[in-house]
């Protein structure tokens, strides 16, 4: 079985994150019964590389790639929460987790989340969020196998279904 290492993302790393978000993007929308060209125009794409380029210049989050056998395969960002209900002092935020759909079952996600748990610990942050499509049954699973649960929290999302919040609690 190949080792997956995490390193930080650089700026060489922007179409590849792009790729990987857009190919993981799209395959969950569409499981979850949406069909909207949106997902895999030229345009949407080009809005990712832009907002993927801020954030990899951006100093106020982490950026993480997972590599196997030299090949960038996920990608994982984090930093201080974005809801204005949660403490920066003790909650860090994952906002976005990726792997490319042909690796998926293959351990990356998991090797992502481990850097996520250890940005927290690393910050001594006790408490992670993030948002998850209601319909996105894949995720929602793998995070619950990761200790993962609702807080309660949801706004609207496409397809008339929700973004749930989830808690991850660590054990002191």
């Amino acid at each position: 079985m190949p080792t997956t290492t995490l390193r930080a993302a650089t700026p060489a790393d922007l179409d590849a994150i792009t790729d990987i978000h857009t190919l993981a993007r799209t395959a969950y929308y569409r499981a979850g019964g949406l069909s909207d060209p949106d997902l895999t125009s030229a345009e949407s794409r080009a809005r990712r590389r832009e907002a993927w380029a801020r954030v990899l210049a951006s100093a106020d989050g982490t950026v993480l790639c997972a590599v196997r056998e030299g090949e960038v395969e996920g990608v994982v960002s984090m930093g201080p929460p974005a809801y204005p209900d949660l403490n920066g002092t003790t909650v860090g935020q994952l906002y976005q987790i990726h792997v490319r759909p042909g690796s998926w079952g293959a351990g990356i996600g998991s090797r992502l989340h481990e850097g996520f748990v250890r940005f927290l610990r690393e910050r001594s942050l006790s408490t992670g969020v993030l948002e998850a499509w209601e319909r996105n049954s894949r995720a929602r699973a793998f995070y619950t196998r990761h200790g993962w649960r609702p807080d309660g929290h949801s706004r609207p999302g496409p397809g008339d279904a929700e973004y749930l919040r989830l808690r991850l609690e660590l054990g002191t």
